[in-house]
C-alpha cells in the first residue's frame, strides 16, 4: 500500500508560489520563479512512478486503467478552464488574437500545445505570450507526451529491470545534455554558464529537454521503493 507523503503537498505549495508571483509581475524578486515548473515535473515523475511500480509489484497494473485515471484527473479541470477562457476571449480578443486562440485550443485538445508554442516561436517570456491565457498548458502537454511512453516501457520491461534502468539512465543523460546544449552551450560566448538554464524554446517546450526532470523523480521513487517497499 502506498503511503501518503505530506511533504509532497508542501513542496507543491512552495513550488507554485514563485510561479504565480513571477506571472503576477514580480520579475525582480522572483526572476527565477519559473523553476517551480521544474519542481512540479520532478514531483510528477516521482508520484506516477510510485503508482506504476506498486501496481506492477502486486500484478495489478493496467495501461487502460492508468490512462483512464489520467483522463478523470486532468480533463474535467482542463475543460472547465478551456470553456471559461474561450468565453472571456470571445468578448475581449481582437480577430487575429482570437484566431490564434482557436489554434491553441485545437493543440491543447490534441495534447500538443507545447509543440504549437514552440512552432509559433513567440517565446514563453515574451509580451506576446503573456496575452495568451492558455500558454501555461505547455507543461501539461509535456507530461502527457512523456506518459504515453514511460508506462509502456515499465509495463513491457519491468521483469527485465536491467534493460529498463539502462534505457531510463541513457534517456536521462541525453535529455539533460540536450537541455544544457539548448540553454547554455549555444550562448557561452555571450554570458556566463548557468546550470540548468533552458533558454532555447526547443529544450524549453519539448520533452527532449524536460524528460530528465520527470525521470529524476522516477529514480527517486525507484530508490525509495528499493529501500522501503511501503513507499
Amino acid at each position: 500500500m502506498l503511503v501518503y507523503r505530506t511533504e509532497i503537498d508542501g513542496l507543491r505549495a512552495i513550488a507554485v508560489v514563485p510561479v504565480v508571483l513571477y506571472h503576477a509581475g514580480f520579475h525582480t524578486l522572483f526572476s527565477g520563479g519559473y523553476v517551480g515548473v521544474d519542481i512540479f515535473f520532478v514531483i510528477s515523475g516521482y508520484l506516477i512512478t510510485s503508482i506504476i511500480i506498486h501496481e506492477l509489484e502486486v500484478d495489478n497494473f493496467s495501461l487502460v486503467r492508468f490512462y483512464e485515471r489520467r483522463c478523470r484527473r486532468i480533463l474535467p479541470a482542463l475543460f472547465f478552464v478551456l470553456f471559461l477562457s474561450s468565453f472571456v476571449s470571445y468578448y475581449l480578443m481582437l480577430p487575429e488574437q482570437l484566431a490564434e486562440f482557436g489554434q491553441t485550443l485545437i493543440s491543447i485538445i490534441c495534447l500538443s500545445s507545447n509543440i504549437f508554442f514552440w512552432w509559433k516561436d513567440d517565446g514563453y517570456f515574451s509580451k506576446i505570450a503573456e496575452l495568451n491565457p492558455l500558454v501555461h498548458t505547455w507543461s501539461l502537454a509535456v507530461e502527457e507526451q512523456f506518459y504515453f511512453v514511460f508506462p509502456l516501457l515499465c509495463y513491457f520491461l519491468y521483469h527485465k529491470k536491467r534493460y529498463l534502468i539502462t534505457i531510463l539512465i541513457s534517456v536521462t543523460f541525453l535529455s539533460f545534455f540536450l537541455a544544457q546544449w539548448g540553454g547554455n552551450f549555444q550562448s557561452t560566448q555571450h554570458q556566463s554558464f548557468q546550470l540548468f538554464a533552458q533558454h532555447s524554446s526547443t529544450t524549453f517546450y519539448l520533452p527532449v529537454g524536460r524528460a530528465w526532470e520527470l525521470l529524476f523523480g522516477s529514480f527517486c521513487a525507484l530508490h525509495l521503493r528499493a529501500k522501503d517497499p511501503s513507499k
